[in-house]
């Protein structure tokens, strides 16, 4: 079977440099610039090999980095006034650190006015309420937890995608029936039935492909706790959006 499916990123290049920042629990005004270009290098390398499109802005990053990285290593005049590199991207990082909090902000004050000027919250946001709250999980803590499943199961073999009977598509199809079934996932248990590497690897774009069309959601029930997936679409269904049954697909 062909694969024809190739997805498009849907977070960027800051993005993954705060992940990498959050993740190496690190100063973003003492960023271990060495450190940070080769991992942020082999996210990139892993985007490829799953095919994932890898945007110009990714590429011009890992410029910026690289560059950064050799003005740091070779020698130079010791002029104290002289400004650090790494503000090439610190600057940008903390202007954009500063967006996503207005951007929570007003996303919070919406969700407050539903909730006082609807006479009833549907029944898929008293659900939410009664478990907690949930922290969204981003596209790279996804990666990582994927990386994790292959080195458990592939025994050092290359990450590569080949040719297998599984598409894309069908693999999303089974991910939604298996959540009609049982709401809420832990996110390996999506991988349980995979028997090589390029069956986990679909499996995983299939539900990158769903996260990005809105119709699951990767979250955690607090930082570090075990990712899990929960569908959207059951809210469309208990609105009488979905019918005859029919589960929702996927573009491609």
């Amino acid at each position: 079977m062909d694969y024809e499916v190739k997805l498009e990123i849907f977070e960027g290049p800051l993005d993954l440099l705060l992940h990498l920042i959050h993740k190496n629990e690190v100063d973003i005004f003492d960023i271990p610039i060495a450190t940070i270009t080769r991992q942020y290098l082999e996210y990139i390398d892993m985007m490829r090999a799953l095919n994932i499109s890898v945007a110009g802005d990714f590429l011009m990053m890992a410029s910026t980095l690289i560059h950064i990285k050799s003005k740091m290593l070779l020698p130079g005049p010791q002029d104290e006034e002289e400004e650090d590199p790494r503000l090439e991207i610190t600057r940008p990082l903390l202007e954009y650190m500063q967006l996503k909090e207005k951007a929570q902000e007003l996303s919070d004050r919406e969700i407050l006015g539903r909730d006082v000027f609807s006479r009833q919250p549907p029944p898929i946001q008293e659900q939410l309420d009664a478990e907690g709250p949930q922290l969204d999980v981003s596209l790279f803590q996804l990666m990582d937890a994927f990386k994790r499943i292959m080195d458990r199961t592939r025994s050092g073999a290359e990450l590569t995608l080949q040719v297998e009977r599984w598409s894309v598509k069908e693999k999303a199809q089974l991910i939604i029936e298996r959540l009609k079934k049982q709401d809420t996932l832990f996110f390996h248990e999506l991988f349980s039935d995979d028997r090589s590497v390029s069956e986990l690897i679909v499996s995983f774009l299939a539900l990158l492909d769903l996260v990005h069309s809105g119709l699951i959601k990767a979250f955690q029930s607090s930082e570090g706790h075990p990712i899990q997936i929960k569908a959207s679409f059951h809210q469309d269904m208990a609105n009488g959006e979905q019918h005859h049954g029919k589960a929702p697909e996927t573009d491609h």
